[in-house]
C-alpha cells in the first residue's frame, strides 16, 4: 500500500496541499494516508445522515441512480488548496459532486488522485479538466 499510496501523493508533493477530501467509504482509506505524505488534513464525506454537525450536500448522479453526498460545513476555509481523493474514477459523478462541496465552502479542488480508473466510462469529462492521477487503468 506505501508505494500506491507514494504514488497517488507524489505528483501533488510542493503544491501546498492543505486537505485531503475523500468519499466514503473506501476513498476514507486511499485519502487519509495521502493526507498523512502530503502533510494535509483529512476531510471525510460522507452519505446523508452520517456527520454530527451542520452540513452542505450534494446530489449527483451515478450510472444508473442519483445519491447525495455530505461534509461538514465547517471543514473547508476559503481558500484552502484541496486534494481530491478515491479508490475509483467510473462516471464521475462523486467527485464531481465531492469538487462542487469544496467549491461550496470556498476551497480551491487543486486535482484528484484515484487508485484505478474506468476510461471507458469517460470519468474525466465531468470533472472540467481538473488535473489528476490514476495509478491504474482498467
Amino acid at each position: 500500500m506505501d508505494v500506491v499510496v507514494g504514488m497517488m501523493a507524489g505528483p501533488y508533493l510542493g503544491q501546498q496541499i492543505d486537505l485531503v477530501v475523500a468519499p466514503e467509504s473506501r476513498g476514507f482509506i486511499m485519502g487519509a494516508a495521502v493526507a498523512r505524505v502530503l502533510g494535509a488534513g483529512f476531510v471525510p464525506v460522507r452519505k446523508p445522515g452520517k456527520l454530527p454537525r451542520k452540513v452542505k450536500s450534494r446530489s449527483y448522479t451515478l450510472e444508473y441512480r442519483t445519491d447525495q453526498l455530505e461534509i461538514h460545513e465547517d471543514a473547508i476555509q476559503r481558500g484552502q488548496r484541496v486534494l481530491l481523493v478515491d479508490d475509483v474514477l467510473a462516471t464521475g459523478g462523486t467527485l464531481r459532486a465531492c469538487a462542487h462541496l469544496v467549491e461550496d465552502l470556498q476551497g480551491i479542488t487543486v486535482g484528484f488522485a484515484v487508485v484505478i480508473e474506468l476510461p471507458d466510462l469517460k470519468g474525466r469529462i465531468k470533472l472540467d479538466d481538473l488535473p489528476g492521477i490514476s495509478i491504474l487503468q482498467y
